[in-house]
């Protein structure tokens, strides 16, 4: 055994290369310095450090230099130095290969993992590799900004830090699909993705987060995890305001979706006559969105459309003579404020049907 605990093994060749150098003052030949990367990535494949390494080598070279005679100690210097060099740069390279090589097995299993692939039992196993157990619950967050991020991006890298820093090693998973952020954690640790979401809020330009339910078995963090690509997607065509949605809350539009003939049925039959109207359905479906959002508060819908309180008062009289529905009427009022949610789910009248 060398100093600092490194094996004899990877000083091999040294102190020959050493006294030849340091005696003619030549530069290490091409085959010399490549037996030193040579050495320096299998140290780094067999775990050992490069502090360490480096040390082995200086302490042979105090133990060799009377090898070299009466050399100028430059010459001894330079030697050393070339060595030394070539043995971090395959020591590096080693590490930059096994980086790759690691980041392309985390990226095998994010995909088999959030898409459903592979073996269940299989992808169990791997995930232990990661901090997941997927015998456990757990629940899946998305974040979605107006611009994709990888991974590697400095938005992920920052996510992580505040995410590491504050929970450390928590079973958690911090990725990226399709230019999102996707956070995996345990389902009975809300608190986790409540916090990723508060921060990649803050990070993300634009952005808007999911959280899906908390899902059981190895099967679970997909189910989270799509759940939470519908959330996001409904949040998106029903022009939600809220920047950090639940799934659970928005249970009720896949619900009311899942018949979309029906569905469809409901919005010609209620606000088909709207078409009629000067300026088409469109405008007075907004009314009707501002008017249900705002809780049925006739001054404060009228503020979010820039109208005054008279004005919307009248277009929801015409909508009342058209339909024949009242908006201020609690009997006619779910079924109208079902109807102006299936056209923003079915995009009607844009999409006619």
């Amino acid at each position: 055994m060398a100093g600092h605990g490194i094996p004899e093994a990877y000083l091999e060749g040294y102190d020959r290369i050493l006294a030849a150098a340091a005696a003619t003052g030549r530069r290490l030949t091409r085959d010399e310095l490549d037996s030193r990367r040579a050495l320096g990535e299998r140290a780094a494949d067999a775990g050992l450090g490069l502090r360490a390494l480096v040390g082995a080598h200086l302490a042979a070279t105090r133990a060799h230099w009377p090898a070299a005679g009466d050399a100028p100690a430059d010459r001894v210097l330079a030697a050393v130095e070339q060595a030394v060099d070539a043995l971090a740069e395959g020591y590096e390279r080693a590490q930059r290969l096994a980086v790759r090589q690691q980041e392309a097995a985390r990226r095998e299993f994010v995909d088999d993992l959030l898409h459903g692939r592979s073996d269940l039992g299989r992808l169990a196993e791997r995930a232990e590799r990661f901090g997941l157990r997927l015998s456990y619950e757990h629940a899946v967050a998305v974040a979605q900004g107006s611009r994709g991020y990888e991974e590697g991006d400095a938005v992920p890298r920052e996510v992580e830090g505040a995410l590491v820093g504050r929970f450390g090693d928590r079973s958690i998973l911090l990725t990226t699909k399709e230019g999102r952020l996707v956070c995996i954690a345990p389902g009975d640790q809300g608190e986790v993705l409540a916090f990723f979401a508060k921060h990649a809020y803050a990070a993300v330009d634009g952005a808007r987060v999911v959280i899906g339910r908390p899902q059981p078995g190895p099967g679970g963090v997909v189910q989270s995890y799509e759940e939470a690509l519908n959330a996001l997607d409904l949040a998106e065509r029903l022009e939600l305001d809220e920047p950090v949605l639940h799934a659970a809350d928005l249970l009720v539009y896949p619900v009311l979706t899942r018949d979309r003939q029906a569905m469809a049925d409901l919005v010609v039959h209620t606000l088909g006559p709207l078409r009629d109207a000067r300026g088409g359905a469109q405008p007075l479906i907004d009314t009707l969105t501002a008017f249900f959002d705002s809780g049925c508060v006739a001054a404060e819908a009228a503020r979010r459309l820039s109208l005054s309180v008279r004005a919307l008062t009248y277009r929801l009289e015409r909508i009342h003579r058209l339909t024949g529905a009242n908006p201020a009427d609690p009997v006619h009022r779910y079924t109208l404020q079902t109807a102006v949610i299936g056209a923003r789910l079915l995009d009607w009248p844009d999409q006619p049907f």
